[in-house]
């Protein structure tokens, strides 16, 4: 068998990669949390590079395949930057 395009994460390594890809948390209510990344602009041109994002995260749960694609969807980042983020989730996709 080959390996998982999404391998799995834990609540805590999506934090950490957010946190790592510059987003914050900007609220909680019940079992959800958001973090939010400012846009990137250009300073020379004022042209934007990078669209602002606000993810989801579910706090108390396991992440499979389906919900990695949205969390990486919804962040504007590619599947490599996403799990490149931080050294223990790079290793996951080696």
């Amino acid at each position: 068998m080959g390996k998982r395009k999404y391998p799995p994460l834990k609540q805590r390594d999506v934090v950490s990669i957010l946190t790592a890809l510059s987003f914050v948390l900007v609220r909680q209510e019940a079992s959800h949390a958001q973090y939010e990344r400012a846009a990137d602009i250009d300073k020379a041109t004022g042209k934007i590079l990078r669209r602002r994002a606000l993810v989801t995260v579910d706090v108390y749960d396991d992440f499979g395949d389906k919900m990695i694609k949205n969390l990486i969807s919804q962040s504007g980042f590619s599947r490599e930057e996403f799990y490149g983020a931080t050294s223990a989730t790079a290793k996951k996709i080696r």
